[in-house]
């Protein structure tokens, strides 16, 4: 009886930030994968285990959650001045489908120590002991993330004491920054907030009409207030992924703020972007228990923010959408601002489901246009598994 052999790749597991992906080096996929298409992105599937109508990816790498259907490539950049370029691929769990429109914000805390453990780095500009610096090109957005990435003995340190809320184990600090953050958007323009506007009224059918700030900052983001579509900003994931009308709301949300911020020519066009927008609520601070059962105090945060990811409320906050936070709370009258009191400011720590995050940006206001220089913010990364991926011969 005929059977399909299966051959193996290079790869290694990470966790970066409160996320985990495969991660391979460009010149260890198959040629045929070494450009983007159809063999590419069918690999990438078949690696995380999708499509899959059980919804649990058994029969892969991915974990059955947004926060662990990814895929990173990394190679050496050929672009001044930066070290690797870093292409992300957000693996569809129950369609065959991977939405290459957007970063990961968490996953990039992890690839500064895989291209320096993956020799993409040169040699000379990694101290033994100390900070490297690894320069990244995020291919996915055309932006530039500088990594600070801590080497000890001449090795990525991975162990430490830095926390990170929705990570139950402490590990080294690595810190990010996002410089020019408002992303490249096909349609937008490449400005901030595409409609030209801080706050929109975005009417959404069966809903009402919303206010809503819609900003391309990190990743394209509708922030809606919670009050406003009957919630507080102190859910958990169950409150809200265990009610499909509510599901069913955020993602009419979504497909009609694309709509308005120019991502999409027609409300079908969502259905080909999985990963961006995203959508999130927020509020003034309150107390809340986090979902491990830490007590968060109103006293100790600036707001609260909960944000959707493909489809479902993420367990804690993506890396890219906390630099949305960052940035639409460095502007005064975005809602995220105003919901933190408003005035201007350089950071905020705001609440999420698994318990709080700090982010900072330098924003200025230009000849009547808001810029964003850079948002900074703290995670971590950890190789969980490395050696080959192995994958059946279609």
């Amino acid at each position: 009886m005929s059977h399909k052999p299966q051959i193996r790749i290079p790869a290694t597991y990470l966790r970066g930030g409160t996320s985990k992906g495969v991660f391979f080096r460009l010149q260890d996929l198959p040629e045929a994968a070494q450009v983007p298409g159809a063999a590419r992105d069918a690999l990438l599937q078949r690696v995380i285990g999708s499509p899959d109508p059980y919804g649990k990816q058994i029969d892969g790498m991915g974990g059955a959650t947004s926060s662990t259907s990814k895929t990173v490539i990394v190679s050496k950049s050929t672009r001044p001045d930066h070290d690797v370029d870093y292409l992300f691929g957000q693996v569809a769990i129950d369609k065959a489908f991977v939405d290459w429109s957007g970063n990961c914000g968490n996953l990039s805390a992890a690839v500064g120590p895989f291209a320096i453990t993956g020799g993409l780095v040169d040699a000379a500009r990694v101290p033994r002991n100390g900070v490297a610096t690894v320069r990244i090109w995020q291919a996915n957005i055309d932006k530039t993330i500088i990594a600070h990435v801590p080497m000890t003995d001449g090795a990525v340190q991975e162990t430490g004491d830095f926390e990170l809320d929705g990570v139950t184990f402490p590990a080294a600090e690595v810190q990010l920054e996002f410089l020019d953050p408002a992303a490249e958007e096909d349609g937008a323009g490449g400005a901030m907030f595409p409609t030209g506007n801080l706050v929109d009224d975005l009417e959404v059918p069966g809903v009402g009409t919303l206010k809503a700030t819609m900003i391309n900052a990190g990743i394209p983001t509708i922030f809606v207030e919670a009050s406003a579509i009957g919630h507080t900003g102190t859910e958990l994931q169950d409150a809200i992924n265990s009610n499909d009308k509510a599901l069913a709301m955020f993602e009419t949300i979504r497909a009609h703020g694309a709509l308005r911020m120019g991502l999409i020519k027609s409300l079908d066009g969502i259905a080909t972007r999985q990963h961006t927008p995203k959508v999130a609520f927020v509020a003034r601070p309150a107390d809340y228990v986090a979902s491990s059962g830490k007590p968060v105090k109103a006293g100790d945060i600036d707001l609260l923010v909960r944000a959707m990811s493909m489809g479902k409320l993420h367990h804690a906050m993506m890396g890219t959408a906390a630099v949305a936070i960052g940035t639409a709370a460095a502007i005064p009258g975005t809602l995220v601002n105003l919901a933190a009191g408003g005035g201007e400011r350089q950071a905020v720590r705001f609440g999420h489901p698994s318990g709080t995050l700090r982010v900072g940006a330098e924003a200025m206001l230009v000849d009547g246009t808001w810029t964003v220089t850079k948002a900074i913010m703290s995670r971590s990364a950890r190789v969980l598994m490395e050696g080959w991926v192995r994958v059946p011969v279609e």
